[in-house]
C-alpha cells in the first residue's frame, strides 16, 4: 500500500525557516513524480513545487528563490526547505505523488497519492 506522511510543519515568525518532510512507503520515490501543494483557509489548493524525472524541479512564482524541493531516494523521502517565510505562506501543506512522468507538475488532478497534510503558520 502506497502511503505518504508529512511532518515538519509548525509556527514561525516571518523571515524564519522550516523543513517539511514527506516519508513515503510502499513504493520507491525514484519512480514517481512528486510535489508539494498547499491550501490556505478559503482558498483553492495550489502547487508549490514539483520534482520529476532525475531531479527536474519546478516552483510556483510566489516561492521561487525561497523554497527548495528535493528527494532522497535512499531514505525514500521528499523534502521542502522553506526559507524567508512570509505570512502569506501560511497554509496546510500536502505531499503528492504519481507513478511515472508528468508533463505538468502543478495540476492536483494528475496526482493519485496524497498525504494527510502538515500545518505551516507564519506570523508577522
Amino acid at each position: 500500500q502506497v502511503q505518504l506522511v508529512e511532518s515538519g510543519g509548525g509556527s514561525v515568525q516571518a523571515g524564519g525557516s522550516l523543513r517539511l518532510i514527506c516519508a513515503a512507503s510502499g513504493y520507491p520515490v525514484s519512480s514517481y513524480s512528486m510535489a508539494w501543494f498547499r491550501q490556505a483557509p478559503g482558498k483553492e489548493r495550489e502547487g508549490v513545487a514539483g520534482i520529476r524525472g532525475i531531479e527536474i524541479t519546478s516552483y510556483a512564482e510566489s516561492v521561487k528563490g525561497r523554497f527548495t524541493i528535493s528527494k532522497d531516494n535512499a531514505k525514500n523521502a521528499l523534502y521542502l526547505q522553506m526559507n524567508s517565510l512570509k505570512p502569506e505562506d501560511t497554509a496546510m501543506y500536502y505531499c503528492a505523488a504519481v507513478r511515472g512522468w508528468l508533463l505538468r507538475w502543478s495540476q492536483e488532478k494528475d496526482y493519485n497519492v496524497w498525504g494527510q497534510g502538515t500545518q505551516v503558520t507564519v506570523s508577522s
